[in-house]
């Protein structure tokens, strides 16, 4: 699920030609210096999931662990991160899908359009109806997924090309990002990259033994997506020039890279990866948002009807059904923003924002509830404190860098979505949410005396807090 989150194929596909327009050649050094302090944010996921077992994740643990209100922005900043995405996962797979029949209609907004939100109804479905039928469908196209972008992207490195000779500072990038400015640009796309492997923590409620395989599962997702990237944006490098990946004209860089590696049936083969990438990421995206929605509805800091399951398939029915309904309203909206290039360049660095706020708070909020036990061996300080505050205030530089350079239209959809949330938080605080009242049980790791951040299991329990609306545990 974490891998399928992250959506390998889909985020090079959509996104490459973005991050090299940022970051040049130096694009493989942008992923990796943006995938340490990610792991950092990983390892934050995985302490609090053993704290606190809760469809709401971040919602749920940076409420508890620093206040309400930086909770509810954490979950907001999900929530709308998430919902904007149906759009930029959306066209996408309406883009690629019509390229398997005429590549000239992958090039009509409005026809991609409507094929991505056929692909998006479908998967809606799927999300309803289940969370077990849903994770065997991720099996199968995350499956097939990774093993094409693994027989391509080393195919392609065997056979090389000749836009670029290979260099080591591709890996590693210092002097060529253009400054801080620069670099901050280019790591808050490769953040939209890695985006989405923590929908294992939203499924923390319908997952079996969920204190170790939700949290370990988002880390080993991290670490698998990072791999493919590199191997894939490598390979880019060397076989596509600069001016190809920058031209809006050319060839899909994917279908490039497979036509290199077996001409003909590659490009094609390439494609399909990406339609199973996009359509398995709009699954995990679209759980992400509904158990946000859900554990935020099951506190009664939005409408309660929220936190209500389906009595037969104990899913968040009418969450999905009001995120269902906005999507569909923004597929059709979005065509006033011009070309299906325009919507995805501000898409993704709208939504870099967005994640950065949530990602930033829950690095704060595990060493906040562990800050007892933190010192108390070296691996607590590394996994527990230092790793995922530094993963805190790279996420924090991202936002404050990025909100200075970005364009109008970007921050005005990344900070204005944020500010949205604004309404329904001060509504049910001022009505008396029991969520906003002190004396709400804290994240609070001091019930232990000792915690193996490396690899034991927490003994941590703190009471729960949540009311009798739960979601099955199924997976």
């Amino acid at each position: 699920m974490a891998l399928a989150g992250s959506a390998p194929a889909y985020s090079l596909a959509s996104t490459t030609a973005v991050l090299v327009g940022a970051a040049g050649l130096v694009s493989p050094a942008a992923l990796l210096w943006c995938a340490i302090p990610m792991l950092g944010i990983a390892w934050a996921f995985n302490y609090l999931g053993r704290l606190d077992v809760n469809a709401g994740a971040s919602y749920s643990w940076v409420g508890r662990a620093l206040h309400p209100s930086l909770g509810f922005l954490a979950g907001w900043s999900l929530v709308v991160s998430a919902t904007i995405f149906m759009v930029a996962g959306s066209l996408p797979a309406g883009q690629y899908t019509l390229s398997l029949f005429n590549s000239g209609w992958a090039d009509n907004t409005w026809a991609s359009i409507g094929v991505g939100a056929v692909a998006f109804l479908i998967m809606a479905l799927l999300v309803l109806i289940g969370i077990r039928i849903t994770t065997h469908a991720q099996w199968i196209m995350t499956g097939v997924e990774v093993v094409i972008l693994v027989v391509f992207g080393i195919g392609a490195l065997i056979h090389g090309g000749s836009a670029a000779v290979f260099s080591w500072s591709w890996l590693w990038g210092f002097g060529h990002f253009g400054g801080v400015s620069g670099f901050a640009t280019a790591a808050l796309v490769a953040a939209f990259y890695f985006w989405g492997w923590d929908v294992t923590a939203n499924l923390s409620e319908e997952t079996s033994n969920s204190k170790r395989n939700s949290g370990l599962g988002g880390l080993v997702g991290v670490i698998g997506v990072f791999a493919l990237f590199e191997i894939v944006t490598i390979a880019v490098n060397l076989i596509i020039s600069q001016k190809d990946i920058a031209d809006p004209n050319s060839a899909p860089l994917l279908t490039t890279l497979g036509n290199t590696v077996w001409p003909g049936a590659g490009g094609k083969i390439m494609v399909l990866a990406v339609v199973l990438s996009t359509i398995a990421t709009l699954e995990t995206t679209l759980i992400q948002v509904s158990r946000s929605l859900f554990a935020m509805g099951r506190d009664r800091t939005i409408p309660a009807i929220f936190g209500k399951s389906h009595s037969r398939w104990q899913t968040p029915w009418f969450a999905i059904a009001v995120v269902v309904a906005v999507s569909l309203v923004l597929f059709v909206t979005s065509q006033k923003l011009g070309s299906v290039g325009n919507i995805m360049t501000d898409a993704i660095d709208a939504i870099g924002l967005q994640i950065a706020v949530y990602y930033a708070l829950a690095g704060i909020a595990v060493v906040v509830a562990y800050r007892k036990l933190v010192l108390k061996s070296f691996s607590n300080a590394i996994f527990v404190g230092l790793w995922p505050l530094a993963g805190a205030v790279f996420m924090a530089f991202l936002f404050v860098e990025n909100c200075m350079s970005l364009d109008a239209t970007t921050i005005a959809i990344g900070l204005g979505a944020l500010a949205l949330g604004l309404i329904p938080m001060a509504w049910y605080w001022a009505s008396g949410s029991e969520y906003y009242r002190t004396g709400t049980v804290r994240l609070d790791a001091t019930s232990s005396d000792e915690v193996d951040a490396l690899y034991g299991e927490s003994t941590l329990a703190t009471a729960s807090t949540g009311p009798a609306d739960t979601l099955a545990t199924d997976i």
